[in-house]
């Protein structure tokens, strides 16, 4: 899926005067460098250089060859900067741990922002495969907090 994308971003940056591109797709960032001349000194791995790339070579792109860990499953990502509860309360149970099936609808979570407990309801229904906060620790905007294998 983000591998199509990825595809048209090259194909927009090799059809125009830019140099290079910096996307992101489902929380995943994504530099793309028309030609690699200048060492600009960045550790990213998610960096594509589209110097002369054909459709062949394009289709034959995979995660291994980009360099991305693997993951199981789609990013939930937060949609506000605040604190990360797991429970409604300390005394309370999780409202998920991983393996969990979810509904959409369902709380996940809730985030604390201005002394304003706001409960973060699933958009799709899915199994958690991984949890990727603690509780009680501060997250932004866009941080990935959880996995999820849609079903």
């Amino acid at each position: 899926m983000w591998q199509d994308k990825l595809k048209e971003v090259i194909y927009i940056l090799e059809n125009s005067n830019m140099n290079e591109i910096d996307v992101t797709f489902w929380g995943r960032r994504f530099r793309v460098v028309k030609s690699a001349g200048v060492n600009i000194g960045s550790s990213d791995s998610n960096v594509v250089y589209s110097s002369k790339l054909d459709n062949k070579s394009m289709s034959e792109m995979t995660e291994d060859k980009l360099d991305i860990p693997q993951s199981r499953g789609e990013e939930i990502l937060s949609p506000m900067p605040g604190t990360y509860y797991s429970a409604s309360s300390p005394e309370s149970a999780p409202f998920l741990k991983e393996g969990d099936l979810v509904s959409k609808g369902e709380p996940l979570c809730i985030i604390e922002a201005m002394k304003i407990m706001n409960e973060i309801e699933a958009e799709q229904s899915g199994t958690i495969t991984k949890i990727l906060i603690e509780n009680g620790q501060a997250v932004d905007y866009n941080q990935p907090l959880f996995l999820i294998e849609p079903s």
